[in-house]
């Protein structure tokens, strides 16, 4: 297997989903869905894992075992922490990196003029452009997000290069909703819809800033399928 990727949600995973010929579905014994196929002439394999490092790390985990793919990718949306960063762009993550724990650096599979920066991954999004702020400064990093320091440890574990490619969803500046921190939580989508709608109840704004979300998400996951079909088509190999 060429290239292994894990994403966290489906408006993720999905438009590069389209990208792939020869698809084929895996159920995990655990309830995991496991996705194979061909992208760019390679080989590759994906997994929605849900939020959270514990999920992205079962995942990677299941992946490499299945799979032993060659490359495995962290990919989805992320934080901005540099002010640089603007919303919208695709970003190629350099070092993985988690408060309190080492670092893993990581692969650098897209020779294009791309920006590059760390990535921290935290246990819950970050809604304030303070926090936002503050966070960027102590650890260097310029995007955060909740899976990537557990798949770059699994990767590191195998000896496996890991790389990561993530789409700037929101910047520096932008404060993001309340609500997404409750949709974040590991849940499944039926739970998340009844979230969704307990916070228009609660806060009627809460609706068109959701649905603004909703659509930055799916360019933003267009703009993501377009760098892992890159990405894939860069590895060596089928």
């Amino acid at each position: 297997m060429a290239v292994g990727i894990v994403l966290a949600l489906d408006i993720e995973a999905d438009p590069f989903a389209s990208r792939v010929s020869r698809r084929m579905v895996l159920r995990t014994a655990d309830g995991l869905v496991m996705h194979t196929g061909l992208c760019g002439g390679r080989n590759v394999a994906w997994v929605v894992a849900g939020c959270g490092v514990d999920r992205a790390r079962r995942a990677a985990g299941l992946l490499v075992a299945g799979h032993r793919p060659r490359l495995l990718v962290t990919a989805g949306f992320a934080g901005g922490l540099d002010p640089r960063l603007a919303r919208g762009s695709l970003v190629v993550a350099t070092r993985a990196l988690r408060t309190g724990t080492p670092g893993h650096d990581l692969a650098d599979p897209l020779p294009e003029a791309l920006p590059r920066a760390p990535v921290i991954t935290v246990d819950t999004p970050l809604a304030d452009p303070v926090a936002k702020r503050a966070l960027g400064v102590a650890t260097g990093a310029g995007l955060v997000d909740m899976e990537s320091h557990a798949v770059a440890g699994v990767a590191a574990a195998a000896g496996l290069r890991c790389a990561g490619l993530r789409v700037v969803s929101d910047a520096v500046d932008d404060r993001l909703p309340a609500e997404v921190t409750a949709l974040a939580r590991p849940q499944s989508g039926w739970r998340r819809i009844g979230v969704a709608v307990g916070a228009v109840g609660r806060r009627p704004g809460a609706a068109l800033d959701l649905w603004r979300l909703w659509e930055h998400a799916v360019t933003d996951g267009r703009r993501l399928a377009d760098g892992l079909e890159r990405l894939c088509r860069s590895q060596p190999g089928a």
